[in-house]
Parts: C-alpha cells; sequence; structure tokens
C-alpha cells in the first residue's frame, strides 16, 4: 500500500486527510472559537525555522525539486539528492533547516544524498501547494520585517537630532561663558558716596 507520505520518524501515513501543512487541530488550520491554533506539524515548524533573508530563495528550490517529483513520480533521477552538488550544498550551507523540510517530506538521508522511497507519493494539491503557502507566509514576515526596520531607523533618526540639538544648546551656552560680577548691572542708589550736583555748587544762585 502506498504512503501519501512518511512521518519524521519514517512511519507511513496513509490517511486521506493527512495534510503536513495543516494545523494538526480544529477545521482548516483553526482551532474551535476561529482561534488559529497553536501546534504546528513537524514541516511546518521545519518550513519556519528558515533563515528569513534566505527563505524564499530556498523554497523556490524545494518547490522546483517537488515539482519534478510530482510530474515524474517514476523517474530515479528526481528521486535523488546529492548533497554534494554544488548548488544544493549552497543551499544547505545558507539554510541548514532545508534538510529537514525534505526530511519531513518524506526524504531518507543516506550517507551524502537524500532518496525518496518509491513508496512515498508526494502530490500537487499538498505539497507544491503547501510550499506556494509557505512562501506567502514569508512575504509577509518580510514585510513586516521591513517595517519594523523602518519605525527603528526613524527612531534613530529622531534620536540623532535630539542628540544634535543638546550638542548645540551646549556650545551656545559655552560660547556666552560664565556670568561675572562685572557683567551684573548695578542700580545706583542715594548713598552717601553718590555726588550730586549740588555738592560741588551747580545749579546752585550766587546768593544761595
Amino acid at each position: 500500500q502506498d504512503c501519501s507520505s512518511l512521518s519524521s520518524q519514517g512511519r507511513c501515513i496513509t490517511s486521506p486527510l493527512f495534510h503536513p501543512f495543516h494545523f494538526e487541530m480544529g477545521y482548516a488550520g483553526y482551532a474551535p472559537g476561529n482561534k488559529v491554533a497553536d501546534a504546528l506539524t513537524p514541516l511546518q515548524q521545519a518550513l519556519r525555522s528558515l533563515p528569513l533573508d534566505k527563505a524564499l530563495e530556498t523554497l523556490e528550490l524545494l518547490e522546483k525539486i517537488t515539482r519534478n517529483v510530482v510530474r515524474n513520480p517514476g523517474e530515479e533521477k528526481f528521486r535523488s539528492i546529492k548533497l554534494t552538488n554544488a548548488k544544493i550544498a549552497e543551499a544547505v550551507a545558507d539554510a541548514p533547516a532545508m534538510v529537514d523540510v525534505l526530511q519531513e517530506m518524506g526524504w531518507v538521508k543516506e550517507a551524502e544524498v537524500l532518496v525518496l522511497p518509491p513508496s512515498v507519493r508526494l502530490a500537487h494539491e499538498v505539497h507544491v501547494v503547501g510550499l506556494i503557502d509557505t512562501k506567502d507566509y514569508y512575504k509577509k514576515e518580510i514585510e513586516n520585517d521591513k517595517r519594523n526596520q523602518s519605525r527603528t531607523a526613524k527612531m534613530s533618526d529622531e534620536n540623532k537630532d535630539q542628540l544634535k540639538k543638546a550638542e548645540l544648546d551646549r556650545k551656545e551656552k559655552d560660547a556666552e561663558g560664565p556670568v561675572t560680577q562685572g557683567s551684573v548691572a548695578k542700580k545706583l542708589g542715594d548713598g552717601p558716596n553718590i555726588m550730586r550736583a549740588g555738592d560741588v555748587g551747580i545749579g546752585k544762585s550766587a546768593g544761595g
């Protein structure tokens, strides 16, 4: 009996309800009450472990590999992946979780080769569509990351402006110099040391 896929432990899964890209609980990925289920399948966990900056590139390669198997299920050359292949080796180096994804899809690692056993069948509506859905997930994550970076950069610019203004204010105060006693205006009073015009005979009449 053919398997629709293999579990991470290598067990055969033949249930027609099996969908490695769906949540394990609730309906269509939702738990009762329309809340998104927290539990992800092992395959989803592996897919979401891809590095954000390499995710779309890695998923493109995974989709190409999967489509080749779906279109040519009996072709042995499409059911074997040499990890020593330059392109594959580079992809795995950039995103080691790629191997985990393939193993969760049913591929088996034998030395430096990943082999898809004859009993495992990859389906377009399950595996290819699942990879496409995952690309959409990462596109949203990348957009969110860009927005966060933009927000952080804006806050950084505002902080720089505030620091620059504070520095200019400090320099202006330094340029004015300290307030000294000689620079303080004094009020002239009527004390005994003040000489008036009358004291020197100015403004007085001769008979005065």
